[in-house]
């Protein structure tokens, strides 16, 4: 039922466009393996073979940390609505913290958040579709404020000092790369 594509085909930017939530995995050699749900309007496919996804504020770094020690990651997608479909994407991954050269012009895609710690800029080289079919029925609600608003508290220096506390190594102990 699987079936592979090259690159990104204009059906699966419109599926991906639908979903209100993807995963993320990533895994260095030794260690944990790490899956992460991702929300809010983070994520774009750029070309068949290029998307990238902002990271925000969260209570760790793994993916960071683990593409510095094997660059691959896996991004996927299920539809949880009336069509049954889970769409992954294979690939490698470039890591562009807050204030490094090309930052802007990369956190630019997406509107302004407080939280915006990273993003992640992925060479896709495999996509691949399957059915779907055990994944349940699910109603999407709406987006949660309480990033948003527990950044706003901090302010931008609560933030940073956030990340220099908790973000710069993994649960593993790996360095996440996040400028100190």
């Amino acid at each position: 039922m699987a079936k592979q594509f090259a690159g990104f085909e204009d059906p699966h930017r419109a599926f991906v466009a639908d979903q209100p939530i993807f995963f993320v995995a990533a895994a260095a050699p030794d260690g944990h393996v790490n899956v992460s749900p991702k929300g809010r309007d983070s994520l774009r496919v750029l070309g068949p073979n290029r998307l990238v996804w902002r990271n925000l504020t969260g209570s760790g770094n793994e993916t960071a940390a683990h593409l510095l020690r094997a660059n691959r990651m896996t991004v996927m997608w299920c539809s949880f609505t009336t069509r049954p479909l889970i769409l992954r994407a294979y690939g490698t991954a470039t890591v562009t913290h807050k204030g490094q050269p090309g930052w802007d012009d990369l956190d630019a895609l997406f509107q302004p958040d407080l939280g915006a710690r990273q993003v992640f800029d992925m060479a896709v080289d495999l996509v691949q579709t399957s059915c779907g079919y055990a994944v349940p029925f699910m109603d999407f609600r709406s987006e949660r404020d309480t990033l948003e608003k527990w950044a706003e508290d901090r302010g931008e220096d609560g933030v940073e000092a956030y990340w220099q506390q908790k973000n710069r190594q993994s649960i593993d102990g790996f360095p996440t790369g996040l400028p100190g």
